[in-house]
């Protein structure tokens, strides 16, 4: 192998490890936020170092290779979508870090029927698998993987949309709660927010395995 691609295996393999980091970041604050675990919830906010770190040490990677070995063509691709895909893991665990926030500083355990009535648990796992699935795709280079993430955004976007009316009825039944009530519609748009994450980071892969720059086109990405 040539130096460049040990260089670019190296930083495949710590993408990856940011990947899974933030996948277990996701986890935590969901089991945290169920259980009324503060224990986790402070794990996840200590764990926000370590993501950060990894952002640096991948962005100043990638910089040093072009710099250094003037990559081109599909290496080079690879690079730029590694600095954006990066970014968008880095946006994620930060909701990650706010939902634990959230969890660490709630006065009382979230009432299940809340949760579940608002469909966090839902927009959760939604978005949870489309960390998983954008990983599998980078991981064995499988450009079919992809097309499956647009459609769970769209899942994404019609809970968020339908929760409104949702969270102002139990505003008005459940006075009490109203600051869990606001900090559950805080963590709904941040799960909502994650999904676009998800896609931007599909998106990034398409570009990397395609050459096609699909970002504000007007193609239905459903069918690309």
């Amino acid at each position: 192998m040539s130096h460049l691609e040990i260089d670019l295996e190296q930083l495949k393999n710590d993408l990856i490890q940011m990947w899974n980091l933030v996948a277990n970041q996701m986890e935590k604050a969901r089991l945290a936020m169920i259980n009324g675990d503060k224990d986790l919830a402070s794990e996840v906010r200590a764990n926000e170092k370590l993501v950060d770190a990894f952002e640096l040490k991948i962005d100043m990677d990638c910089e040093n290779i072009i710099m250094l070995q003037n990559p081109v063509a599909i290496d080079l691709r690879f690079l730029l979508s590694v600095l954006k895909i990066n970014y968008n893991l880095e946006r994620i665990g930060d909701y990650a870090n706010a939902i634990a926030k959230s969890t660490e500083h709630s006065e009382k355990p979230w009432p299940t029927d809340i949760i579940d009535e608002i469909k966090i648990p839902e927009m959760f796992f939604i978005a949870q698998n489309m960390i998983q699935v954008s990983l599998a795709s980078f991981e064995k280079g499988d450009r079919k993987l992809v097309k499956g993430l647009f459609g769970m955004d769209d899942k994404l976007d019609k809970i968020n949309n339908s929760i409104n009316p949702i969270v102002c009825k139990l505003i008005k039944e459940k006075q009490d709660d109203i600051p869990m009530l606001l900090d559950a519609f805080s963590i709904i748009r941040k799960l909502e927010r994650a999904g676009d994450h998800i896609t931007n980071i599909a998106e990034e892969l398409i570009f990397y395995y395609d050459a096609v720059v699909v970002k504000h086109s007007k193609l239905n990405k459903k069918k690309i």
